[in-house]
């Protein structure tokens, strides 16, 4: 089982980094291979828009790194996305990464079957990590991927998603801060139960292949 994690933050290893480990830790204790790809390492160009994906399966771009990264979710078994928010969104390199899997979704979905998960951070409490969360999930279903969630099914809900914040509290009109994401068990609750659900839903569905 290949678990693979992107990070769309510009910040390398700070809080959405933190929160994709904390999804692997949890997978890989369950005996899963896991990789995080830091999308701030990598040479990605904007998608042309030249439509020569809408013929065959492949990109006209070939002089960056996205086919490097292609090959890595078409052998993984599950892909966890994880964006920070800056202004109400996805960053814009989670962005062009997804405008650039544009070649892997429109003659054929090609990552279709795989397990896709989510996970969002921001500073305010309400900074937008819900809408952030529905692009990315939106994104992964459209691909085909089965979208999982953090809640456990069996106990308790505590929140509608891996999503973080660094806001702590307001004390005389002034805000308090978390120092990051680690001080924020809530959202470490989340991703721990969202590696367990990922790694589920893809037991159950190499079992279904096998049956088949």
């Amino acid at each position: 089982m290949k678990i693979l994690a992107i990070n769309g933050s510009h910040r390398k290893g700070r809080n959405t980094a933190k929160m994709l480990e904390t999804v692997l830790e949890e997978v890989r204790s369950l005996g899963a291979e896991t990789e995080l790809l830091e999308l701030s390492d990598y040479n990605i160009k904007p998608c042309r828009a030249c439509n020569h994906c809408l013929r065959v399966i492949e990109c006209s771009i070939e002089d960056d790194d996205m086919k490097l990264i292609a090959d890595k979710m078409l052998a993984a078994d599950a892909i966890v996305l994880g964006s920070p928010v800056y202004i109400s969104n996805v960053t814009g390199l989670m962005k062009n990464f997804m405008d650039r899997t544009r070649w892997l979704h429109m003659c054929r979905n090609t990552l279709q079957g795989k397990v896709g998960a989510a996970v969002t951070h921001a500073g305010l409490r309400n900074g937008g990590q819900e809408f952030t969360q529905m692009i990315m999930e939106r994104f992964l279903a459209s691909h085909g991927m089965i979208v999982v969630d953090s809640r456990d099914q069996e106990g308790r809900i505590y929140n509608h998603g891996p999503m973080g914040t660094l806001f702590e509290r307001l004390e005389d009109g002034r805000v308090i801060w978390k120092k990051d994401v680690e001080d924020d068990p809530l959202a470490l609750h989340e991703c721990r139960t969202l590696g367990r659900n990922i790694v589920r839903q893809v037991q159950l569905m190499k079992a279904v292949r096998r049956e088949v």
